[in-house]
């Protein structure tokens, strides 16, 4: 049994998604890793949408168990945080219209869980992201060598992967209900129960 987890490394020039299922010995196997892009060019509201839409494909057709994010911090470059944590936005919303989790992960908690070492550079990081999933070569461009590695690093922190499958897959849905005020979705009350369980046995162990 394993659990499933698409990672977004957020951005609107290029937006990396991978995805991959992690078994509860920590195994990782890919299952897609792809970068949607979008021309500078283009109006913000049709690049917003591109992304929108590319990555809700991915989150119909795979299914995942949860969503892994880039936490978005302040940079020197205010223009590039800004379509970062839009594209962020986008990603955010497409998963939670699912009844999805979204984990949010800084770029340092990534690199030490997936090298050992939270100032990793991006040659490292997708040296170790081939290792682990068994690539000849990192996946390329590095927005997509991120985007797994923000995947395997939300199931090897989160208590669903000690759980494993814990938490049932989901069936895509394209329809969105919004819940009652304080009321959680299926999807929702299906992964609050499976983390209650994996904090039980982590406390029972």
């Amino acid at each position: 049994m394993s659990v499933r987890v698409l990672g977004i490394d957020p951005g609107l020039t290029r937006c990396g998604v991978g995805i991959v299922d992690v078994s509860s010995t920590r195994k990782a196997t890919l299952v897609f890793v792809g970068v949607i892009r979008t021309p500078a060019d283009m109006a913000l509201e049709q690049r917003l949408l591109a992304i929108g839409t590319g990555i809700g494909n991915a989150l119909d057709e795979f299914s995942p168990n949860a969503v892994a994010l880039e936490r978005v911090f302040a940079q020197h470059n205010l223009k590039t945080v800004m379509g970062t944590a839009q594209a962020s936005g986008v990603a955010m919303h497409a998963a939670a219209a699912r009844g999805l989790y979204v984990g949010l992960h800084t770029p340092s908690e990534v690199k030490a869980a997936v090298t050992g070492y939270g100032s990793a550079d991006k040659k490292q990081v997708g040296t170790m992201v081939a290792r682990i999933l068994g690539l000849e070569e990192a996946p390329k461009p590095a927005d997509a060598a991120d985007a797994l590695a923000l995947a395997i690093c939300h199931a090897w922190r989160s208590p669903l992967a000690a759980a494993a499958a814990g938490a049932p897959r989901l069936a895509p849905s394209r329809t969105v209900s919004i819940p009652r005020s304080g009321a959680l979705t299926p999807a929702q009350e299906a992964w609050r129960l499976a983390e209650k369980s994996a904090g039980k046995r982590s406390l029972g162990s």
